[in-house]
């Protein structure tokens, strides 16, 4: 019986939780879950101190535990240090893997975020039985992980699967340091700033936009997706519009890979209603015909768990 504690490592919000391998079940114990701030050391001492706890309040000696690790990259070679990530501010060069495994006095291994969560779903989710499969976080930043003749490719260095950083356009949202990239239109960052955008451009006009209860520097992708959802019109143009850029960034990942299957998460998951058909679009007007038709393009299913399942996933894979 092996038991994992896992950490969950985003740009909004960390978490670490405890669980328990069964075969190829994983049975959850426990969970604890805070803000992401600048300060790494202290957020990952906050996480040990509740890692701990977990330990001592469910009889877990540390000879039955591993630590697995799912953080957004770009991570070292090794997978062992956390090489300043776009969404995580302040996080510059930390030696994260050595830190937990010094703290905790356990094993640890650590994957990209996009990796880990494309093995969680290819295992546990909307990928299960495919040999060719694309996973794309479209949360905070957007990355890919590949599954590639059923195993995970993550390039000579590491960094398989950026696709964030793609150039879709010569000026727009910022994404991954780039104007007018994959990110910046296909991720919570990017739809924020394309909803500030839209929301100033109305303005001029003398309208308000249904996305924007205060100050505009406030609106967020949430605020955008609730006021699609309530049927407000600039709201679902503005989805759709992420939704051509993600239909032709997808296009190129289509012909350049093959897959049968591209498994999106988070934002997309929530909304791919609003966008699914102006992606689709974009697909059919670029990418080659067999291609598509031979993909499946998909909603995550492991949800608002899948950092978890990530992180298990970083744990055992071999």
């Amino acid at each position: 019986m092996m038991h994992i504690m896992g950490f969950d490592i985003g740009g909004t919000k960390c978490a670490v939780f405890l669980c328990r391998l069964e075969g190829d079940t994983i049975i959850w114990i426990d969970r604890k879950e805070i803000q992401t701030t600048s300060d790494w050391r202290a957020v990952l001492d906050m996480l040990c101190v509740y890692g701990e706890s977990m330990l001592e309040t469910h009889g877990v000696s540390r000879p039955d535990c591993r630590i697995g690790i799912s953080c957004g990259g770009p991570l070292s070679p090794d997978r062992m240090v956390i090489c300043s990530p776009p969404n995580l501010p302040g996080w510059v060069s930390v030696p994260i893997v050595s830190y937990l495994s010094d703290e905790l006095q356990m094993p640890a291994r650590m994957l990209n975020d996009a990796d880990a969560c494309a093995l969680a779903e290819w295992k546990y989710g909307a990928g299960r039985g495919a040999l060719h499969m694309i996973f794309l976080t479209f949360g905070t930043g957007l990355g890919a992980g590949l599954i590639l003749n059923g195993r995970l490719y993550t390039g000579t260095s590491g960094l398989a699967g950026e696709v964030g950083h793609i150039r879709l356009k010569e000026d727009g949202p910022v994404g991954y340091g780039k104007a007018g990239s994959l990110e910046g239109f296909c991720s919570g960052g990017g739809i924020r700033q394309m909803a500030i955008n839209k929301a100033e451009q109305m303005e001029q006009c003398g309208k308000r936009a249904s996305f924007q209860t205060g100050d505009k520097t406030e609106i967020t992708a949430k605020d955008v997706a609730e006021a699609a959802r309530a049927g407000q019109e600039d709201a679902v143009k503005l989805l759709g519009e992420s939704g051509t850029y993600f239909g032709r960034g997808l296009s190129m990942l289509i012909d350049i890979l093959n897959p049968e299957v591209i498994v999106a998460g988070s934002i997309y998951a929530r909304t791919h209603e609003f966008m699914e058909t102006a992606m689709w679009e974009e697909i059919h007007r670029e990418a080659l015909a067999s291609s598509a038709a031979a993909c499946r393009i998909v909603p995550a299913q492991l949800g608002e768990r899948i950092g978890d399942y990530g992180a298990v996933m970083a744990a055992v894979y071999e």
